[in-house]
């Protein structure tokens, strides 16, 4: 079943870890890709200084500022695109990243093996037929740590379990 909208309304610290054990679903030439997510992480905000959103809105960033069930797909180091699920309100920038899929741990890896590109940017996911998730109902247990590469955060926001890892 696709995940709804109302899902997608929580907080990112409340959907990062609820995405686990869910199926990011890609369509491409060969037919439906299905994946399940196994590791997350969550940005909130303006106010986390590990958010593209920290300094306010740019043309890169404005995803974050859509209301949550939208892609916000961006280029890192200049060679892996990211996905990333906005979560919460409009106008409150905020996403869970996608870091790892069952077979494609690693948020460049993964998006590599779906084809997941910044032609995927900003799009809602609620009634997209290129990408979207969906609930089987598997939970999988899965435990927490502090986030990876964001070493130009404050210290606080750097320490904050906010990576959710399913475990082996």
């Amino acid at each position: 079943m696709r995940i709804s909208s109302s899902l997608f309304r929580l907080p990112a610290d409340q959907l990062a870890p609820l995405l686990i054990g869910k199926l990011l679903c890609r369509r491409t030439a060969d037919g439906v890709l299905r994946q399940r997510i196994v590791e997350t992480e969550c940005y909130l905000g303006e106010e986390d200084s590990a958010c593209h959103a920290h300094r306010g809105k740019t043309s890169r960033n404005a995803p974050l500022y859509l209301p949550g069930g939208y892609s916000y797909v961006y280029l890192c180091y200049g060679i892996h695109n990211l996905l990333n699920i906005v979560s919460g309100f409009e106008g409150h920038p905020e996403a869970v990243l996608i870091r790892g899929v069952e077979g494609y741990i690693g948020p460049g890896r993964l998006t590599k093996a779906l084809s997941i590109d910044r032609s995927l940017n900003a799009i809602d996911l609620t009634v997209s037929d290129e990408l979207w998730l969906e609930d089987d109902g598997t939970t999988l247990p899965f435990h927490t740590a502090p986030r990876v590469g964001i070493d130009y955060a404050d210290p606080a926001d750097r320490e904050r379990l906010w990576r959710h890892i399913a475990d082996p």
